[in-house]
């Protein structure tokens, strides 16, 4: 008797800036930072794959973000361009339902890979003696599947408590796309509870990291002070330079948009999202790539067509081949 009333809804529609100027703007600065991101992510995982010099675990986490940058923007970026062009942007029930699922998951997974790579320059730069046996390759590899696994799993515990409540036929989502806290406010009941449970899962999966990549700098600071030779010192830092970078362009944008006072301007909120999910995940690829000796030496190298004829060497010359061949 006393249950809401439901009414299926089988499309939804995404009204972004109500046809405001700076749509074409927006669509224009998405698309090229789109651009750079499938551009020079690939291309960082394939110089981290193509020269030997990079396979180590630092370069392995690099092309987990790398990897993580990529898969987080496709999940909502290209259909976003393509609804920037429509005159009615709509979409599915169920392609909304996956895309809150993967944007979610993908965007929430990123502190986890940047937690275990504060963690990675901490046994380098503190312990490098114990350094292979802290940072195994097995080890390396179960870090990467608890930082998916865990964004995945966080994520389909949102999802489901989200699509759970009666959203009573309203269909109109105040989004570029389908962000949860827009999807959310559609629903006619109190969704107090899911404020919380989201505010607490936010807490964390992006603060305890924040906790400990925090103390890992703590310590790093603490060995490089005690070192007395200076370009001791310049290299350590330069070792873990990028790292810091990328932390502070990703948790100065997350902290922005989920810990921030309501606004009266929705807009505001909107496009602070798009940045996070756009501009964010696209820079992390120019920050290593310009901040790393080694990177920037990889792809000369690739630029000049010795890498390719160097890995090709060190394949023909591989122990395992060789006693195939003989």
């Amino acid at each position: 008797m006393g249950r809401t009333n439901q009414t299926i809804v089988t499309e939804y529609v995404l009204l972004g800036l109500h046809g405001h100027h700076l749509e074409m703007v927006l669509l224009v600065l998405c698309l090229g930072f789109y651009s750079m991101n499938v551009l020079g992510n690939p291309l960082l995982v394939g110089l981290n794959m193509l020269d030997p010099l990079l396979h180590s675990p630092m370069y392995f986490f690099v092309s987990n973000l790398s990897l993580l940058d990529i898969c987080a923007t496709s999940s909502f970026v290209p259909f976003m361009l393509v609804n920037f062009l429509k005159a009615k942007r709509t979409i599915s029930s169920p392609g909304c339902a996956l895309q809150i699922y993967l944007t979610l998951a993908l965007g929430s997974m990123e502190c986890l890979p940047l937690a275990v790579r504060a963690y990675d320059c901490y046994v380098a730069t503190c312990q490098p003696l114990r350094y292979p046996e802290l940072m195994s390759g097995q080890t390396c590899v179960w870090m990467a599947v608890l930082s998916w696994g865990t964004g995945f799993a966080n994520s389909l515990l949102q999802s489901i408590a989200t699509w759970s409540l009666p959203f009573c036929g309203h269909s109109v989502i105040n989004h570029f796309f389908c962000e949860i806290l827009a999807v959310l406010k559609l629903a006619c009941v109190d969704i107090s509870l899911n404020e919380l449970l989201l505010m607490v899962a936010t807490i964390v999966v992006s603060l305890t990291p924040l906790l400990l990549i925090c103390l890992s700098y703590i310590f790093i600071l603490a060995a490089i002070v005690r070192v007395p030779s200076a370009t001791s010192q310049h290299k350590a830092f330069s070792t873990c330079s990028a790292h810091p970078t990328v932390v502070v362009n990703f948790y100065g944008t997350i902290s922005f948009m989920y810990f921030k006072p309501k606004a009266k301007d929705t807009d505001l909120d909107k496009i602070v999202a798009l940045f996070y999910g756009v501009v964010t995940h696209s820079l992390n690829s120019i920050i290593y790539s310009l901040r790393n000796d080694k990177v920037k030496a990889a792809a000369i190298a690739l630029i000049g067509e010795h890498l390719l004829s160097r890995k090709m060497a060190h394949f023909l010359c591989s122990p395992t081949l060789s006693s195939r061949m003989g």
